[in-house]
């Protein structure tokens, strides 16, 4: 009998199209969510497995992320479940403490994800350190919305954005160090580097949900800074917190999510633009040039005059056969030939039809 059998089930076998009207075909409200916590797993494939099978028998939805290390998840439960899925987190020895952060507004109706992924990875956040680079045990100052509104307004503090460039264009706090990075490996020297020489300063460190600063916090102590501050929650549970308790939003713009909705308005501004026209626009999109799948900014005027794509190059490629479709994928697979766009470029690309 062949051992891995049973484990060919783990997985979710729908194609895009059918889990999409599988989703749109729902009568039912999910609420959305995310967490995470660093906690030594022994057998990580184990819990893997164990974690789908319950989860996909409620039909829950999202990507999640299991390691040596811990958990990282974001994920959507039905609401008729959420009493048994709370449950069964509460009676984990691993996740029995962990906070929960669930989403504020949700402008799919819970549906945020297509389908259910459960990893194992060697790490729940990738971020090239090494384990002599940080102590994970001795992080810094967890800080609620009313304590980081404060330390904001009275301690001249050093207020770093530890989510990458196109996170951060969208929408972040006042007064912020926003570093262009692309990935969280890339950020920790960056920032690091941009901080060197104020280690006495205040830091107050923010992210989505709280988990990668939690490894920059350990980082910088590493490193010889003295007064490390977290906001605990990140930016998702900072906007539960000035909604219950009426505090003052020093948030400006949308906190940007890794789900199907690609954006949780945290205020009414809009503080970003358009990578096509320049209108004031917080809209991401993936360009539907599957070789490409670049992810930028595009308002609807231009999704629908440029017809969903970042490029005109791109626009030929979706008009092309699916055989040529297929081909041009791989070779840009190859090559990686495509996702370098600059904002300048996409401004320009159809510069040409203009003139």
């Amino acid at each position: 009998m062949d051992p891995n059998a049973g484990k060919r089930n783990l997985v979710n076998k729908l194609s895009r199209e059918e889990l999409q009207a599988k989703l749109e075909g729902e009568t039912f409200d999910r609420i959305t969510l995310s967490f995470y916590k660093y906690v030594i797993i022994e057998n990580p494939q184990e819990l893997r497995d164990e974690l789908f099978q319950q989860w996909f028998s409620w039909n829950c939805l999202g990507r999640i992320y299991v390691s040596n290390e811990g958990i990282n998840a974001q994920m959507n439960i039905p609401q008729e479940h959420w009493t048994d899925f709370e449950k069964s987190i509460r009676s984990n020895r691993y996740f029995n403490d962990v906070p929960f952060k669930i989403a504020v507004t949700d402008k799919t109706e819970g549906k945020s994800f297509l389908k259910l992924k459960v990893k194992v990875r060697e790490q729940i956040v990738a971020d090239g350190l090494q384990p002599g680079d940080y102590d994970v045990t001795d992080v810094g100052k967890h800080l609620d919305a009313k304590s980081w509104n404060k330390a904001i307004e009275n301690d001249d503090p050093l207020v770093v954005d530890m989510r990458n460039h196109y996170e951060s264009e969208i929408g972040h706090f006042e007064g912020a160090v926003l570093p262009e990075a692309e990935t969280f490996r890339d950020e920790l020297p960056m920032v690091l580097e941009k901080l060197k020489g104020q280690e006495s300063r205040k830091v107050l460190l923010y992210c989505t949900g709280g988990i990668r600063c939690e490894k920059t916090s350990a980082y910088l102590k590493h490193h010889g800074f003295e007064d490390v501050n977290q906001l605990h929650g990140g930016i998702i549970d900072y906007a539960r917190q000035i909604d219950q308790e009426n505090l003052p939003n020093k948030f400006h713009g949308v906190n940007f999510v890794f789900d199907e909705r690609l954006g949780e308005e945290i205020s009414q501004e809009v503080i970003s633009e358009c990578h096509q026209c320049g209108q004031p626009s917080a809209r991401h999109a993936n360009c539907l040039n599957k070789a490409c799948n670049l992810l930028f900014i595009q308002c609807e005027e231009c999704e629908a005059k440029h017809e969903g794509c970042c490029t005109p190059q791109c626009i030929d490629v979706t008009q092309a056969p699916e055989e040529e479709q297929i081909e041009i994928r791989r070779k840009a697979k190859e090559t990686k030939r495509y996702h370098r766009h600059s904002k300048v470029n996409l401004r320009d690309a159809f510069s040409k039809e203009v003139n």
